[in-house]
C-alpha cells in the first residue's frame, strides 16, 4: 500500500520519542531493544530525528563493561506549551518545554469583584509574564490551555457554573481571546485538569475509569470514563457542588446561589462551621479553603475527642455525596484531591472509605491525590503538551 514505509517510519519515530520522554537519555542499543528495531534501523531512526531537530546527543553511558555508548534525548527546545490556572483572585501561568519541564512561570493578581483590566488583557499579561520568564517570545508557544472554574458551554461559547469569576461571561470573550493570541487555545474545567494531572503523573496512572473529588475553593468532581474525560452536553458534568444530598437544605435556583446541597454539606466552608458547632477552640482565620485544610490536618494528626468527631462527621458528609456518584458511575477508583481533602491524608481517606462502603453498593478504592503543587496548572500544561507533542513529533509530513 502506498505510503506504508513512511507511515511505519513515523510510527517508529513516535515510539522512540515517547520512550525517550519516559526513560530519559537512552543509547542506540537500548532504543533498539525497547522498540524491537535492529541496530541499523535504530541508527537510521536516530539520525533522522537528530536531523529533524527532535533529538540530540547528550553524553555517554558510564559504569558498564566495554566502550561507552552515545546517549540521546529529546531536544527540550523542539516545542513549548503553556497553561493558565484562573481563579477570582489570580491567574497562574507557566510555560513548559516539550519534555514537560517548567521553564517559566508568572502570577498575575486579579483581586476584586470587578476586574480593573479586561479579561483578554489579564490573560495576555499572565501568559507574557511566563513567556518572558522562560526567555521566549509569545510566538514560540505552540498551544495554550486555560483552566477555569465552571465550563464554557460548547453550544453557546459562554462560561457556565462559575458566576463568581468576574469578567469571564461576555458572549464575545472566546472570539476576543482567539484574536489576541497567535496559538491554538483550549479551555477546560479546572477540576478536569486536576484529573488529567493525576492520570498522567499521579495517583490515577494506569486507570481508565475513575472519579476525582476536588474540595478547595469549591466542591467539584471530574469523571474519567474509558480513559476519557466526560464533560456532558453543556460542559457541566462533575458540578457536584449543586447536588441535592441528605443532611443539607434543598437549595433552589442553584446557579444564582452558586451553591447546592453537597457544597453546603461538605464544601470547605462547612469545615470551620462544623468546628464552631462542636465548640472547638483556636479556629484560624482566613479563606475557607485554607482554614478547612488547617482544621482537617490538625484533626488528622492530633488525636482528641473533638478532632475525631470533626473528622468522622466530615467523612460522613463527603461519603454522602460520593455515594450518589459511585452508584451511578461504578468507577474503579476515587481520587481525593484539593487541600481540604489531602490535608487529612490516609486518616481521612480511610474514614471516607469505610463510610462509603456503608452507603453505596459498589466499592471503589479511594486514594489521596499525588499532585500537590498547583495541580490545575500542571494539568493544563499536560493537556497542552499532549497536543503539542502530537504536532511536533509528527514526522509523516
Amino acid at each position: 500500500m502506498a505510503g506504508t514505509p513512511r507511515t511505519l517510519r513515523a510510527m517508529n519515530d513516535r515510539a522512540a520519542l515517547d520512550l525517550l520522554l519516559e526513560h530519559g537519555p537512552l543509547s542506540r542499543t537500548r532504543i533498539g531493544k525497547l522498540t524491537g528495531l535492529s541496530k541499523p534501523t535504530a541508527s537510521q531512526l536516530l539520525a533522522r530525528l537528530e536531523a529533524s531537530g527532535l533529538v540530540l546527543a547528550t553524553g555517554t553511558s558510564e559504569g558498564r563493561p566495554g566502550p561507552n555508548a552515545q546517549l540521546y534525548e529529546v531536544d527540550p527546545t523542539a516545542g513549548h506549551a503553556a497553561g493558565l490556572d484562573v481563579t477570582p483572585e489570580r491567574i497562574l501561568a507557566a510555560v513548559a518545554d516539550i519534555t514537560g519541564r517548567t521553564v517559566g512561570s508568572f502570577e498575575l493578581p486579579t483581586p476584586g469583584r470587578r476586574p480593573t483590566q479586561p479579561v483578554v488583557r489579564q490573560v495576555t499579561d499572565a501568559l507574557d509574564g511566563a513567556v518572558k520568564a522562560a526567555g521566549l517570545a509569545r510566538a514560540d508557544v505552540h498551544r495554550l490551555v486555560i483552566g477555569t472554574p465552571g465550563a464554557f458551554d460548547p453550544n453557546t461559547g459562554r462560561l457556565r457554573y462559575a458566576s463568581h469569576l468576574p469578567g469571564w461571561h461576555t458572549p464575545a470573550l472566546l472570539d476576543e481571546l482567539a484574536a489576541a493570541l497567535p496559538m491554538p487555545v483550549e479551555y477546560e474545567n479546572d477540576v478536569n485538569l486536576v484529573a488529567v494531572a493525576e492520570q498522567r503523573l499521579g495517583a490515577a496512572r494506569g486507570h481508565e475509569d475513575f472519579v476525582l473529588l476536588w474540595n478547595e475553593g469549591g466542591l467539584g468532581a471530574a469523571l474519567v470514563l474509558g480513559g476519557r474525560l466526560h464533560r456532558g452536553w453543556t460542559g457541566g458534568a462533575g458540578e457536584v457542588g449543586f447536588l441535592p444530598v441528605p443532611g443539607a437544605p434543598l437549595v433552589r435556583q442553584v446557579t444564582k446561589a452558586n451553591s447546592g446541597g453537597y457544597q453546603e454539606l461538605a464544601g470547605s466552608q462547612a469545615v470551620p462551621q462544623l468546628a464552631r458547632e462542636l465548640g472547638m477552640k483556636g479556629i484560624p482565620s482566613g479563606p475557607y479553603a485554607e482554614v478547612a485544610a488547617a482544621l482537617v490536618e490538625r484533626a488528622a494528626t492530633e488525636d482528641t475527642v473533638l478532632n475525631r468527631l470533626l473528622l468522622t462527621t466530615y467523612a460522613t458528609r463527603l461519603a454522602t455525596g460520593l455515594a450518589s456518584l459511585v452508584s451511578v458511575l461504578d468507577p474503579e477508583l476515587v481520587v481525593l484531591s484539593g487541600a481540604s481533602l489531602t490535608a487529612g491524608g490516609d486518616t481521612l481517606r480511610a474514614l471516607v472509605q469505610d463510610e462509603l462502603e456503608e452507603l453505596a453498593a459498589s466499592r471503589p478504592r479511594l486514594v489521596v491525590g499525588d499532585v500537590h503543587e498547583h495541580p490545575v496548572l500542571r494539568g493544563a500544561l499536560e493537556s497542552a503538551l499532549a497536543a503539542t507533542r502530537d504536532e511536533v513529533f509528527d514526522t509523516s509530513r
